[in-house]
């Protein structure tokens, strides 16, 4: 049966629209190539990143993480290739460090983020008048037009703005932030909580794909957890680069890993990607390993007989089969890593220091009175929200900061430092040998390209400067310091910010094995795991003490924080007949309010998919104007659309306005 099928342009056109989002409703990397100075950083690399994903991006140190998603948010342009990135999908990048230039308080930087919300407002109305008067419905744009207004109208309805500066102040004490900080300038504010501003305005803008690199670097514990769960709901798609291997566990599905120019795609969260990746290195090299048995045993076949006639078919037929044969490669893994062992701790005594300390600037009280008492051979750590001290008592400790109260030390305490921006405090005109020599006393002077070499500086890498290292060669630096003298107090500030996941490894591991007493602050989970036995909280100014792993602090602390909930909800009654009796009279008032709530929100509801039904009538008559020419014309439909938008809108403000009352 023929038939006979006219579609006007306008159709066709549209066709291909919905066609398009179809086939491209996510964003891909195709056969990109990456080439510095003629070295390759990827070869021909290609996958996909679909909606709602949550990836993982793996990879040693210098592999190109942080180059990949640069180039996806098109700062860096690949040699060859191409990055595919749908018009309707938005995208947000946060760098590893970034210094906000502002003279806005914490809140209105924020907010900042919404600066083009009146720019919509003024494109809509612009574009409502040209389509109100138009009536060339064939044209392409003017469909593009009546779709370019559906998006910004949603837009619109997302970012609505009496809920902006209430969502922006949730995301803040999220993240960390009091109350009474939001009205304080960001330059007031140090690179880490300038970098918590920068995520949080990501966070309210609701991206497509999030591009994260090293988002946990400046966060404490609690707002590793808070963002944990925000981005556990998110509605878009999440990349993110992190040395924290429970935040990658506990949050993404997939891993890509970064290997020897190539992309290796695992459907799997980062620890289950490990043993995967060592299961296809070790499958390949038992295919390499049989696939050249087989090619030894042709090649001599070939070489026996290759004079003899009644062998010529055979031997033809081997050779042409090794010409064919597809040669397998094995991807080998980057074995290159740090190891070393701190050096044995000299003796000393039971007691290695206690105090009772305050410290404040000016009318900023930071400790008050705070009291502890750390024997010899115990690994302590410090944990608590960013700001309330931590880095100031271990200062103190390290002798970098003076006090108000009393610190005693134990016979024979030889302490090291390794403060929390130590990489930073490097000479950067200096070389890599030079900043280690200046400190180097007695004969540890003649092991120092074997220490360099412990931690990956060997041949010209020890003759660099310090300004043209990367953040982790830096931080292997200032952890090689370390060992230059024998200690027996550590003293570590966050030691594993800028370090990758198998150099934490290893410096956990010397860590454990370290014969000394041991300090430390960090808000990795996954590195305190097993390290520390003893912990001081700190809240308030003050600290206190909790004795077994992170996990059961952690653990109890939420206990705690219910326990204060519950308290707070249950008043204890006064057992009294009036008192009942007020009570049941009160339940039954709050069930009578509770129902007529109830019946209004479905009152609203029944309202809701009136007018969204007809909004869709209206709409399936805008795009069919052919058949709704006159009514199109004269504007009505257009003013009616716009009735019926408003009602909408009006009608879940209400909604939601009961449903917070429930």
């Amino acid at each position: 049966m023929n038939l006979n099928l006219k579609i006007s342009s306008w159709r066709i056109h549209l066709l291909m629209i919905l066609l398009q989002t179809n086939l491209y409703n996510m964003v891909s990397i195709e056969n990109v190539t990456v080439e510095f100075n003629g070295t390759p950083l990827f070869e021909e690399i290609s996958f996909q990143i679909n909606d709602k994903e949550r990836i993982g991006l793996a990879g040693k140190n210098g592999a190109g993480k942080t180059t990949l998603l640069k180039i996806l948010n098109k700062e860096i342009i690949p040699t060859s290739g191409t990055v595919v990135v749908p018009q309707d999908v938005s995208l947000g990048y946060l760098p590893q460090e970034k210094m906000i230039k502002s003279e806005l308080n914490v809140l209105e930087e924020t907010l900042s983020a919404f600066s083009n919300i009146n720019q919509l407002k003024q494109e809509y109305e612009t574009i409502y008048q040209q389509l109100s008067i138009r009536t060339d419905y064939d044209n392409p744009s003017y469909l593009l037009l009546i779709e370019k207004m559906n998006d910004i109208q949603h837009t619109l309805l997302v970012n609505e703005e009496d809920k902006l500066e209430g969502n922006a102040i949730k995301v803040l004490n999220g993240l960390g932030f009091k109350s009474d900080e939001l009205d304080k300038k960001v330059s007031d504010f140090s690179l880490g909580w300038q970098m918590r501003i920068e995520l949080a305005k990501l966070l309210l803008l609701k991206p497509g794909l999030l591009l994260l690199d090293e988002p946990t670097n400046h966060l404490d514990i609690e707002a590793i957890q808070w963002l944990e769960n925000f981005l556990k709901n998110y509605t878009g798609s999440i990349l993110l680069v992190s040395h924290d291997r429970a935040f990658l566990d506990n949050l993404t599905l997939r891993t890509l890993e970064i290997n020897n120019h190539k992309i290796f795609d695992y459907k799997v969260p980062y620890s289950k990607y490990l043993v995967l990746s060592k299961e296809r290195i070790s499958q390949q090299k038992a295919a390499f390993e049989n696939q050249q048995k087989k090619v030894k045993e042709t090649e001599a076949f070939i070489e026996r007989f290759r004079y003899k006639a009644s062998k010529a078919k055979q031997v033809q037929s081997r050779v042409k089969m090794l010409e064919k044969m597809d040669m397998v490669s094995v991807d080998e893994l980057d074995n290159s890593k740090i190891h070393f062992r701190f050096p044995p701790a000299p003796r000393s005594g039971k007691v290695v220091v206690e105090g009772n300390v305050s410290k404040q600037y000016g009318e900023l009280k930071v400790l008050n009175d705070v009291n502890f008492h750390i024997l010899k051979g115990e690994k302590i750590g410090f944990i608590g929200r960013n700001g309330e001290g931590k880095t100031t008592l271990l200062k103190i400790i390290s002798g970098h900061l003076d006090y108000s109260g009393e610190l005693k030390f134990g016979h024979n305490v030889i302490s090291g430092y390794y403060a929390q921006d130590q990489w930073e405090m490097l000479d950067k005109n200096k070389t890599v040998f030079e900043t280690m020599d200046d400190i180097a006393v007695g004969d540890i002077r003649k092991q120092l390209n074997s220490i360099l070499g412990a931690f990956l500086f060997r041949g010209d890498d020890v003759d660099k400067k310090i300004s043209v290292l990367s953040g982790g060669e830096k931080a292997r630096l200032s952890l090689a310091r370390l060992l230059l003298k024998p200690t027996n107090l550590l003293i570590l500030d966050e030691p594993t910010n800028h370090l990758d996941l198998i150099s934490k490894d290893i410096l956990k591991s010397a860590l454990l094995n370290y014969d000394g007493t041991l300090i430390v602050v960090s808000h990795d989970r996954d590195f305190l795991h097993g390290l520390t036995d003893r912990f001081y909280e700190f809240k308030d100014h003050k600290i206190n003490e909790f004795r077994g792993s992170l996990e059961q602090f952690l653990e109890k602390r939420n206990l705690e924080q219910l326990d204060e909930l519950e308290k707070k909800k249950k008043p204890v009654p006064v057992a009294t007949k009036q008192t009942n009796k007020n009570i049941w009279a009160e339940k039954k008032e709050k069930e009578k309010y509770i129902r007529k709530i109830k019946r209004e929100m479905e009152k609203i509801e029944k309202q809701l998919d009136s007018s969204e039904k007809l909004l869709n009538e209206i709409n399936e008559k805008l795009s069919d104007p052919e058949n709704f020419s006159d009514e199109i014309k004269n504007g009505n439909l257009f003013k009616k659309h716009e009735e019926v938008q408003k009602e909408i809108e009006t009608l879940y403000e209400e909604w939601s306005r009961l449903d917070e009352k429930l």
